[in-house]
């Protein structure tokens, strides 16, 4: 099994920066891609960013041009560092992990707020 282990979250005024980590232990040979979604207001949990294990990456339109998400191979960590941040990017962001088999990980959430 994969584990995930998540840190980087905390509070901002508007236009600063944040960075996320996430660290990724166990099975990681069967990662295919990693990212970050956000908790959101509706039902289902929002895509933010993600990386495959080749570099693709792909962002939900409020974040591209405001967040990077990169990875750590030797490592085994994702990164996404959010620049710009705005009010409306506060909530609780969740490392995931997609593995080659469909299965989706899901790290405990780290709290991003950002004051006004």
């Amino acid at each position: 099994q994969v584990q995930l282990m998540e840190s980087g979250g905390g509070l901002v005024q508007a236009g600063g920066s944040l960075r996320l980590s996430c660290a990724a232990s166990g099975s990681i040979n069967s990662i295919s891609a990693m990212g970050w979604w956000r908790e959101g207001s509706g039902p289902q949990r929002e895509l933010v960013a993600t990386i495959t294990i080749g570099g693709r990456t792909n962002y939900e339109d409020s974040a591209k041009g405001r967040f990077t998400i990169s990875r750590d191979s030797a490592n085994n960590a994702v990164f996404l560092q959010m620049e710009s941040l705005r009010p409306e990017d506060t909530d609780v962001y969740y490392c995931i992990a997609e593995t080659i088999l469909g299965q989706r990980v899901w790290g405990q959430g780290t709290q991003v707020t950002v004051s006004a």
